[in-house]
């Protein structure tokens, strides 16, 4: 097959475009907010940009790496090392909102979690690639292929992020569906899931409170009942068109974390239902051409690295999506290339570079 001069300019595109967008959001949602509390309207738009400009430069050197380098266990070996190292090294840091989940270096802080989900495709896609037709062996192939993944889950849920660690979870899965793995042990594995999420969701103080309140918000609206109950305020005081750019009332010390978690509120808010179909309509446009140049792809290797990428990319936006319309329990887990976060726009744009790369090759 003939190598492709150009890469996907239909993803290339959206990809840009929802970079740019989230910047302009992110000032939306932030200036008033990053104005009483850090003294500049800027402040963390600021901080946005700079991310984005070296996520930038990370995408397009990427872009043009031949992705078959990573193809290669001295680099795979390496990169699952130093991401296990850095999940471990966030416990010597201390809490953040009772959690940890940062390295901070000076005035940068670096977020291991999400640099777990692309190192977990990249090490499927190497593993499976040749294990498609061993994939019912347990020994040789299910157990090597899960071992790793579930460390970094465990890691992630220890800090605690159960979001994230939903997400590598579902990432693993669905990878594994890919390479031929029978329902049965799809079933086996929902089955012993089950209890460990059941005793995380309801035998964990905090968390049960949550899940009592996302089935009855009206219960606590001052107390754990707030984000969601203004969240939904936000969303469904738009309307059709919104109330316009800048214009949006609840990030106006109501609605929490109006940049990062909760930034698609926002959106809803100011832009209405048909900025908030945009945005939808932009994720399915790059999970389209993503999973297209999965399923055209003749190398296996790419075809898992593909499809990886993209499933990390869609479930990591449902779920972010979902929380804000109310239909998942809350969770932190920001809205790729669009909500306030450093290592998030750095890595989702890292990852669409090797991404555009691997659609090189496709005719």
């Amino acid at each position: 097959m003939a190598k492709r001069v150009g890469v996907d300019k239909w993803m290339f595109g959206t990809v840009l475009l929802l970079m740019l967008f989230g910047l302009v959001m992110v000032f939306s949602a932030s200036a008033v907010l990053a104005k009483a509390t850090l003294g500049s309207p800027y402040a963390y738009v600021s901080k946005q940009a700079a991310w984005a400009l070296l996520g930038l430069v990370a995408l397009f050197i990427l872009m043009r790496v031949d992705y078959r380098k990573y193809n290669n266990p001295a680099i795979i070996f390496p990169a699952m090392i130093a991401t296990a190292v850095m999940l471990l090294g966030v416990f010597a840091w201390r809490s953040m909102n009772g959690a940890h989940r940062w390295l901070h270096l000076g005035p940068a802080s670096l977020q291991p979690s999400e640099l777990a989900k692309p190192v977990i495709v990249l090490f499927l896609a190497w593993f499976l690639q040749t294990r498609i037709h061993q994939i019912d062996d347990i020994k040789q192939t299910i157990l090597p292929a899960v071992i790793p993944p579930l460390v970094y889950i465990a890691l992630i849920l220890k800090e605690p992020d159960l979001g994230t660690a939903l997400v590598c979870a579902a990432v693993l899965m669905l990878m594994l569906f890919l390479a031929g793995l029978p329902m049965r042990w799809i079933a086996v594995a929902l089955a012993c899931a089950a209890p460990v999420m059941y005793w995380m969701l309801f035998h964990v103080a905090w968390r049960a409170k949550r899940m009592m309140v996302f089935f009855n918000p009206e219960a606590d609206p001052k107390g754990a009942g707030f984000h969601i109950l203004q969240s939904l305020i936000a969303v469904g005081s738009g309307g059709l068109y919104g109330r316009g750019l800048m214009e949006g009332l609840q990030k106006l010390f109501y609605l929490p974390e109006p940049h990062t978690d909760f930034i698609f509120a926002n959106i809803c808010e100011e832009l209405g239902l048909i900025g908030a179909l945009c945005v939808v309509a932009a994720f399915c446009i790059l999970g389209y051409r993503g999973l297209r140049a999965a399923f055209l792809s003749t190398d296996p290797f790419a075809r898992f690295l593909a499809f990886g990428l993209t499933m990390a990319l869609l479930v990591q936006a449902f779920f972010n999506i979902s929380v804000v319309v109310a239909l998942l329990p809350t969770k932190g887990i920001p809205l790729p290339l669009i909500s306030s976060g450093g290592t998030s726009v750095f890595v989702t744009l890292a990852c669409m570079g090797v991404l555009l790369n691997v659609t090189r090759e496709i005719d």
